[in-house]
């Protein structure tokens, strides 16, 4: 079995996270287009500035394996996570986002996901969220 760490984001982990995100198939389960060199790099500056975001990197064995991230949003503690396709269908998502929630202790916390991407709501669901609802594009769940 593979170990699974977590540990703040380096600056080096940014162009494995600029490749995990420019994979077609993961921005579409993610529902989230890729973005340009410029646009990622602006992007990933502005959230390691905002002290409210709570970043990580995952680790799968010692390789850089995705991402997670909380942040607040509208009055909510949203959570996400990006793990590279590489290490899809291993329990890596599911491992992470069980130590990341150990590390948040503000609840509730809530997760969106699109309705195609059934390997997501299992990973929510094996870490204790409860679908909510949904709308037009995306699946929501809360974590209390």
């Amino acid at each position: 079995m593979s170990e699974i760490r977590l540990r703040p984001v380096e600056d080096a982990d940014l162009p494995v996270f600029f490749e995990h995100q420019r994979d077609p198939e993961s921005s579409a389960m993610a529902a989230v287009p890729a973005r340009g060199r410029a646009a990622f790099e602006r992007h990933w500056a502005a959230i390691r500035r905002d002290e409210s975001t709570v970043l990580r990197t995952v680790l799968r064995d010692g390789e850089v394996a995705g991402n997670l991230l909380s942040w607040n949003q509208d009055g909510a503690r949203m959570v996400g996570y990006r793990i590279g396709r590489e290490h899809w269908g291993r329990g890596v998502a599911s491992a992470a986002l069980a130590a990341f929630l150990v590390e948040l202790d503000e609840r509730p916390l809530r997760a969106t996901v699109s309705p195609d991407n059934g390997a997501s709501r299992r990973v929510l669901e094996k870490c204790g969220f409860e679908p909510t609802g949904r709308d037009d594009e995306l699946l929501h769940f809360e974590l209390r």
